[in-house]
């Protein structure tokens, strides 16, 4: 073999590479809708979730909700639960699926968007840019440390709050207004 194979050898394999990766952008752009008709979920026995979906088994996939704090029940991304997480399709709206399908769905959305509510707010300290939290939520007391960088405490709407801890753990304040007066002086720091 000379230089002249080897360059044909290299540009061969690259047209190769080309052609994979455009089928492949192909795919990923195609939207895939998963229906009562087309995909059948089901636990295993782990407590994960499967799927058969086009003539394929799926052993686990992974929910992923589009609209998690606004629409939870409708653009449901599943996907494999591999690293790469690639999406092989939507459920438009869950409560189109059989109910059986939809409670199995709907366990793996708590597991994945697990998210106490905060019922009081006992306390809140401001220590060296780090707020340390003392609070009750509907799973009982808690303690946790957000940052005190903007992001941390966002307001969704009028009086909902969404608090981020730094280990990406989120926390839900439904209704500022419902809190007492001293709870809500303790938040004066992120409002």
């Amino acid at each position: 073999m000379g230089p002249r194979q080897d360059k044909q050898d290299l540009l061969d394999l690259r047209e190769f590479d080309e052609e994979a990766l455009k089928r492949e952008s192909e795919e990923l752009l195609e939207m895939r809708f998963l229906t009562k008709d087309n995909a059948r979920f089901a636990r295993t026995e782990g407590g994960f979730l499967s799927l058969q979906y086009g003539g394929k088994e799926y052993s686990r996939v992974g929910v992923y909700l589009t609209f998690p704090l606004t629409e939870p029940d409708e653009f449901l991304s599943i996907r494999e639960a591999d690293e790469k997480a690639k999406e092989i399709g939507l459920i438009e709206k869950l409560s189109d699926l059989d109910k059986d399908q939809q409670e199995m769905i709907r366990e793996q959305v708590r597991l994945r968007y697990f998210m106490p509510i905060i019922t009081k707010v006992i306390d809140v300290k401001d220590e060296y840019g780090h707020a340390y939290w003392n609070v009750a939520t509907n799973f009982g007391a808690c303690r946790f440390t957000t940052r005190m960088s903007g992001d941390a405490v966002v307001t969704l709407g009028d009086s909902r709050l969404l608090i981020t801890d730094i280990d990406g753990n989120r926390y839900e304040i439904p209704d500022f207004y419902q809190l007492s007066v001293m709870e809500r002086k303790k938040l004066d720091l992120f409002i």
